[in-house]
């Protein structure tokens, strides 16, 4: 009974729903049976939680947010497939995630610790890291990867099965249809790099030292004239293999649609 005091009387919760007495459900949400919902999230008014979805503890879901519905795919026929999203996260008004479709692993994916502004849209199939800052009315196609401590600013749009690397920052208005190399800042309508994000670097405490490291690859790879072969021969010749420099190629080497110069 302690659990239904945090349920307002109007909102509509399916029998079936697993949430925790610690979760709180304002007006007019609206909650189907196969949800599950850890606890201590609110969703604070007009929620839709459909589908089989299960959210982390301690988010706070914003009014009209629409979660784990079907996704947007001509080829999806009703098959049981899921949203998982993690722990902490902020979901603002009218953000859409939903879940996956055929053709994947069956699954959309949003980690923890994420900051998604109004009007976000993420696709079924994404995988969303953690520690993510989306802006207002960005969008996300299907099959999208997002690595962690990424920050995409607003009315971006990325296109369906490309990858966006750790620590990078999107700039508002871009449109990227390719993999963007992690540590990178990339912007524009028709994108291209502008060099390793070295603000956002030493705000997540990377050394002088490793930003220079990843300034010296990123001129080997993209300013070079090199086939990304030869850049990264290089690259292997002349500098030390550190973890984000092993990361940053190995990034690049699994790129199936091209990467943003």
């Amino acid at each position: 009974m302690k659990g239904k005091t945090l349920h307002h009387p109007t909102a509509v919760i399916d029998p079936g729903a697993q949430l925790d007495l610690s979760v709180e459900v304002g007006p007019y949400c609206v909650i189907s049976k196969d949800v599950s919902i850890a606890k201590g999230t609110r969703l604070l008014s007009h929620v839709v939680v459909e589908g089989t979805t299960e959210i982390g503890e301690d988010c706070v879901i914003h009014p009209f947010a629409t979660i784990g519905l079907q996704p947007q795919d001509l080829k999806y026929k009703g098959e049981s497939t899921k949203l998982i999203i993690g722990s902490n996260n902020i979901i603002r008004e009218f953000v859409s995630i939903h879940r996956a479709s055929v053709g994947g692993d069956g699954s959309t994916v949003i980690g923890s610790n994420n900051f998604l502004m109004a009007y976000v849209h993420i696709a079924h199939d994404c995988k969303v890291g953690n520690d993510i800052i989306i802006a207002n009315c960005a969008m996300l196609g299907g099959h999208v990867t997002i690595e962690d401590h990424v920050v995409i600013g607003g009315i971006a749009g990325i296109h369906q099965f490309t990858r966006v690397g750790k620590y990078v920052m999107v700039g508002g208005l871009s449109r990227i249809s390719q993999d963007v190399p992690p540590f990178m800042i990339v912007s524009g309508i028709e994108p291209k790099l502008f060099g390793p994000n070295s603000i956002g670097l030493k705000r997540h405490g990377f050394t002088d030292a490793e930003i220079n490291d990843l300034k010296k690859a990123y001129k080997i790879l993209f300013r070079q004239k090199k086939t990304i072969k030869d850049a990264i021969e290089k690259i292997r010749n002349e500098m030390e293999m550190t973890g984000n420099i092993k990361h940053l190629i190995k990034f690049i080497q699994k790129n199936k649609r091209g990467i943003i110069r």
